[in-house]
């Protein structure tokens, strides 16, 4: 029986997220093994990410070695993903969403409300910048690149007084930090945040069928209707979107947001659809949301979508 050879970026968040779904391969009988791919978004670390172009800085190197055969399954953070697969490879599984809210990390775990006046807040995400400076104008937001541990020990250095992290990545890792928890209404997150997106080859039903149980149904809803309205937004842009959908009975329930990254000011929308139509759901509240202004703050925004970093 052939091995399973599992394509992962180098960071310890996303071997354990490849370790996690290599381990439930093995536990089915079959032979698996992670091959660590460097991307270009991890080796140029001295840059921003809104210098590095495309969202695909991520991704592009792990989708190309599962093109040509060189890996046959790929594990990436949702949110790092551009919202279209190239050609001949397809998300075959989404597994159930770890949770999606941010963490304020800080000495005393202040809430945002108690972080001194013009205190430096480390983020490299538009979309975490545009609502911090909405709820404090005053905070002084400087870039910050590097994975969670790089991230953490730039904090304890003194360089920031507080930094924003994804609370999935926090929990996958098992690190304890000073955190306080934002909520969904002072912190919408990324689209597709704290979900895991597992990519193959479209053709390559056997290892689609071997994924199957791992998929989790109300979470690939929910992310479609995120990724969706992203798309329906012309999601090729650095303006701060967020957005995030939950599963109500058979109704899909979204929330989303677009905001200007020059003065901070936000524009929210919501609505709910069929579960079963989650495109429809995502499209419907971007179309909303263009009609009432986000056109103007998307054609503002630069045209290469960043992703974040947990």
């Amino acid at each position: 029986m052939k091995e399973i050879v599992i394509g992962s970026r180098a960071s310890r968040l996303a071997l354990r997220q490849s370790t996690w779904v290599r381990d439930r391969l093995i536990a089915v009988g079959r032979q698996a093994r992670i091959e660590v791919i460097q991307t270009s978004g991890d080796r140029d670390l001295d840059r921003s990410l809104a210098s590095l172009g495309g969202k695909g800085v991520f991704v592009k190197e792990i989708e190309e070695a599962l093109l040509r055969g060189a890996i046959d399954l790929a594990v990436h953070s949702l949110k790092d993903l551009p919202t279209s697969q190239p050609g001949g490879l397809t998300i075959a599984c989404v597994p159930q969403r770890e949770d999606v809210r941010d963490l304020l990390v800080a000495t005393g775990r202040p809430a945002l409300t108690g972080l001194p006046a013009n205190a430096v807040v480390g983020t490299g995400s538009p979309r975490r910048a545009c609502q911090l400076r909405a709820a404090r104008p005053d905070l002084r937001i400087s870039d910050l690149r590097g994975n969670v541990d790089t991230r953490l020990g730039k904090l304890a250095r003194g360089d920031y007084d507080a930094i924003l992290v994804a609370l999935a990545g926090v929990r996958r890792l098992g690190v304890e930090v000073e955190a306080t928890i934002l909520e969904i209404d002072q912190m919408m997150p990324a689209v597709g945040q704290g979900a895991l997106a597992l990519e193959t080859r479209s053709k390559d039903r056997e290892m689609a069928d071997l994924l199957h149980p791992l998929h989790h149904p109300g979470t690939a809803a929910a992310v479609a209707a995120e990724r969706a309205f992203l798309r329906g937004l012309g999601g090729g842009c650095q303006a701060p979107i967020a957005a995030w959908a939950e599963l109500r009975g058979d109704r899909l329930v979204l929330q989303g947001l677009v905001g200007s990254a020059e003065d901070g000011s936000l524009l929210r929308g919501g609505g709910e659809g069929p579960a079963g139509d989650p495109e429809e759901v995502g499209l419907s509240l971007a179309r909303d949301l263009l009609a009432r202004g986000a056109a103007e703050l998307v054609a503002r925004a630069p045209m290469a979508a960043l992703p974040e970093e947990p």
